[in-house]
């Protein structure tokens, strides 16, 4: 898309010193009025040709010759790449909205849950709930605002806080929908939804791999809390996203989000006001 928008750039600026200099032209050689300057250099490089304003010097009937061959194919150097430019654009909308598509039946169907399941490993819950209870009342401000915190925001795991059993068996059942996920050509260009797949399916593999997580070593608990709270970095960071995105473009589905936040304790997509 870059090379087409220098494509456009250069024509078009090629465009405009073709049209000021046919009209600076025009106006010296066939003595024309701006006006009619103007309006001849853009119907000549149009090809429209309406015959009611013509040059009548040889060296005028010269220059025009040069500003047909030179214009014409400017012009449509122009039409053709700013079509070209709405035409990758529309794709691309229609790329994202597919694209968000797919993350929000990610959310839906393993994002949400995993991320309620790990922060129950949060040594500081209640810093995470403080900071990211999401409303349906926020404003691009309050985003804004959450952004910072969230960057801020150390994300602490202390693996033996919680039932590493359930974290596991949530993760083993949902070994196919990764797999179609990982598959999914759509994923391919988002580098930063690749990389949280990517940590899920490795703190799936490490829970798959040991016999059993009840007597674990400290060592292996610190390897296991690792892997969680990178998983748990990644997955809080692009929760929001997908909560900023909603809220500005699917205000029924930011809204079922926020009944069913993570971060809140007492989330529950039931309706009761």
């Amino acid at each position: 898309m870059n090379a087409i928008r220098f494509r456009l750039k250069m024509f078009t600026l090629v465009l405009l010193i073709i049209m000021v200099g046919g009209t600076l032209g025009f106006m010296s050689i066939e003595d024309f009025s701006l006006l009619n300057a103007v309006y001849f250099t853009v119907v000549t490089i149009a090809t429209v040709g309406y015959g009611d304003i013509h040059p009548v010097t040889p060296i005028g009937k010269m220059f025009t010759l040069i500003i047909i061959i030179g214009g014409a194919g400017t012009f449509l150097g122009v039409i053709a790449n700013a079509t070209e430019l709405l035409l990758i654009r529309r794709e691309e909308q229609f790329r994202l909205q597919k694209l968000h598509i797919v993350v929000s039946l990610f959310f839906s169907e393993l994002g949400t849950r995993l991320l309620k399941r790990l922060i129950r490993f949060d040594p500081e819950p209640e810093e995470a709930r403080k900071n990211f209870i999401v409303s349906t009342q926020w404003r691009e401000s309050d985003f804004s605002d959450c952004e910072k915190k969230l960057k801020a925001y150390s994300f602490k795991i202390d693996a033996r806080l919680g039932d590493l059993n359930a974290v596991s068996e949530f993760l083993e059942k949902k070994g196919d929908f990764l797999l179609r996920l990982m598959a999914n050509p759509l994923l391919s260009e988002e580098e930063t939804f690749t990389e949280i797949l990517r940590s899920v399916v490795h703190l799936r593999d490490e829970f798959l791999n040991r016999d059993e997580l009840d007597n674990l070593p400290d060592t292996d608990v610190r390897h296991i809390g690792g892997d969680m709270k990178r998983v748990y970095r990644l997955l809080a960071g692009e929760w929001f996203l997908y909560m900023k995105y909603m809220k500005a473009n699917y205000p029924y589905l930011f809204s079922l989000a926020v009944r069913t936040n993570p971060f809140d304790p007492n989330s529950s997509a039931v309706v009761r006001q």
